[in-house]
């Protein structure tokens, strides 16, 4: 069920004489010559203190690595969760699935937005998913074709076309969308790659569109896009949350 609802997923003139007014110019042209070298030499001194301040303000270990990658808050299975990346996020939705809990799947969940016939699909499908998440709940077994673990999750990336984005902020304020594949192992053993739609809402909190389907036009490449392989090392470092403080993990 996971699967088929997350992959839908720029010059002076003087009256001298010429003899007069040929030596007047030498000896203002060798004090010009002069002037020049000083304010050269000015100029240079200027630089090299400017320099060696603005060095001397950089943080430290800003020098050697002007760049630091920003730490990523994992949960207890080493991946990512919350509302801080579009990556925790999208793992919260397959959670959502893989531990039956109807609960996170509506806190992860984009609001409701718009009007129309659009919203009004779009509330239907929320209430009826987290329905039958709650009737899977209550069934001794998981289903065999239903998410077991996560086994891989690629860092977000932006969709091809401008256009999602441009059309969530004008109409909804939307402030970013993006897409994430996660790889999940199913309980049948076969494996499955879903890609979520990830909203970065006015709050500046990313949730998920589970239904990208209803609203074609934040959506629209979605399922032409390449398979992710960005790594999500290659964007974050891993930590850990302990009593809310965030610490970075051994990998």
């Amino acid at each position: 069920m996971y699967i088929a609802l997350a992959t839908s997923f720029a010059v002076t003139s003087a009256p001298f004489s010429p003899d007069t007014k040929i030596k007047f110019s030498r000896r203002q042209e060798t004090r010009g010559l002069d002037s020049v070298k000083k304010s050269k030499s000015h100029s240079r001194l200027l630089l090299t203190v400017f320099a060696i301040c603005a060095f001397l303000s950089l943080p430290s270990g800003a020098a050697g690595k002007q760049t630091a990658k920003p730490i990523l808050r994992v949960a207890a299975d080493g991946l990512p969760s919350g509302h801080e990346t579009p990556e925790g996020a999208a793992c919260d939705l397959a959670r959502s699935f893989i531990n039956r809990d109807e609960k996170l799947f509506s806190s992860t969940s984009i609001r409701l937005y718009g009007g129309g016939n659009g919203r009004e699909a779009y509330a239907r499908f929320l209430q009826e998913t987290a329905q039958r998440i709650k009737a899977e709940a209550e069934k001794k077994g998981a289903s065999p074709q239903g998410p077991k673990s996560i086994g891989k999750v690629f860092a977000a990336r932006h969709l091809g076309k401008s256009g999602p984005a441009s059309y969530g902020y004008a109409a909804f304020g939307f402030e970013d969308i993006m897409f994430v594949d996660i790889g999940v192992y199913l309980h049948n053993g076969e494996r499955a790659m879903n890609r979520t739609l990830v909203i970065k809402d006015k709050d500046g909190r990313w949730y998920v569109h589970p239904a990208p389907a209803v609203s074609p036009l934040l959506s629209e490449g979605l399922n032409e896009e390449k398979a992710s392989v960005l790594d999500l090392t290659d964007v974050y470092e891993f930590g850990t949350t302990v009593n809310n403080r965030v610490l970075l993990a051994d990998l």
